[in-house]
């Protein structure tokens, strides 16, 4: 199975790495955690983009804040799929990262998910990862399944406090 590589600008970002990182072990989705500075550590970063494929990942998670460019210093060094989280700062709640992320120039496409959404950068890279590996297909629709009953219980508990 092809692994997983989340890499974020600054050892502050990781409670926000982690959640990804917890969510593909739930699919058994191997991982890799790094910190490479898009401004701080443009030639780590791009070493590691440039070698990524060969190292046997199959997707990127780039998570940073502010000026947020570090997404997109990986895919510009990568043709592995790169998913973007902005992450949320104290000056603008993260809207900079946002637009920084989402805004890639054509040709360098970034998957970007909302302010601080690890897990759905995670669930994203596993839908990706799954495009050729039916067990893990199967374990994602197993994954929706169950997510679908968990909000069906929360209707009915509603439904039976407050239709009468």
């Amino acid at each position: 199975m092809k692994k997983v590589a989340i890499i974020m600008g600054s050892d502050s970002d990781l409670p926000v790495a982690e959640k990804a990182a917890g969510k593909l072990a739930e699919f058994g989705v191997p991982c890799e955690v790094h910190i490479f500075s898009a401004h701080r550590t443009p030639d780590a970063a791009r070493t590691f983009a440039l070698g990524a494929r060969d190292a046997g990942f199959g997707a990127v998670i780039a998570a940073a804040g502010m000026a947020a460019h570090l997404a997109g210093a990986i895919a510009a060094n990568t043709t592995l799929p790169v998913v973007g989280i902005p992450l949320k700062s104290k000056n603008l709640d993260g809207v900079d990262a946002l637009l920084s992320t989402v805004q890639m120039p054509s040709g360098i496409p970034v998957a970007t998910v909302g302010i601080d959404g690890a897990v759905n950068a995670a669930l994203l890279c596993v839908e990706i990862l799954a495009v050729s590996d039916q067990a893990l297909a199967e374990k994602l629709a197993a994954y929706r399944a169950a997510e679908t009953q968990k909000v069906l219980a929360k209707n009915a508990a509603v439904e039976e406090r407050f239709n009468h």
